[in-house]
This record gives C-alpha cells, sequence and structure tokens, in this order.
C-alpha cells in the first residue's frame, strides 16, 4: 500500500457544483478506481486559495493520476473542465505532492 497526495485548483465560485458532481459520482468511474487498487480517497478544499488537496492510498503502484487513457476518465475529465483549471486534453491541472512526514 502507498499513499499518493496532490493538488488541483477549482475555479472561483464552483465549490458548490464540484461537491454535488463528486457527491453523485459515476458508478462506472467508482469501480474503476476500485479495481485499479485506489481506495481511502479523499479531496479537501481550501476555500482561501481554491486549491484542491487530494489523498488517495493505493494497493500496487498505480494511481488515480495513471488513469488518464481510459473512456471513464476521460468523459469524466470532460465533464468537470468548466469548473476546474485543465490542461489541453480536460486533465486536470494536477501537481503531485512529495509525503514529509505520516504517523500512524
Amino acid at each position: 500500500m502507498k499513499r499518493d497526495a496532490f493538488k488541483m485548483f477549482l475555479k472561483k465560485g464552483c465549490e458548490v457544483e464540484y461537491e454535488k458532481r463528486h457527491n453523485e459520482i459515476w458508478p462506472e468511474l467508482a469501480l474503476l478506481l476500485h479495481e485499479s487498487g485506489v481506495y481511502d480517497y479523499s479531496i479537501f478544499w481550501d476555500k482561501d486559495t481554491n486549491i484542491l488537496f487530494g489523498v488517495q492510498k493505493v494497493k500496487g503502484d498505480a494511481s488515480s493520476q495513471d488513469l488518464g487513457d481510459n473512456p471513464i476518465v476521460q468523459k469524466w475529465w470532460a465533464y468537470m473542465a468548466d469548473i476546474m483549471e485543465t490542461n489541453p486534453d480536460n486533465s486536470p491541472v494536477s501537481i503531485p505532492l512529495k509525503e514529509v512526514f505520516h504517523m500512524d
């Protein structure tokens, strides 16, 4: 098991819509994440900066950040592109974060 953390950027005024869309996550996307080894996945929002902080536990070497070739993920990216900062392929601008401390 490993933990991955990353940050993304929410467009101003989109926090309610972002939370709504994630509360209604598509079952096929949730299944894909679980089948890929992703579990215990949370996203936090910093209202002062509009930065989203994601953290997930992963069984194996992959993470949700490695599923960009999957059509379900690409469809989700397109669905979220209007409320997040994105790259030209609609993937969210996502910056991996280095773990500097952990305590069990």
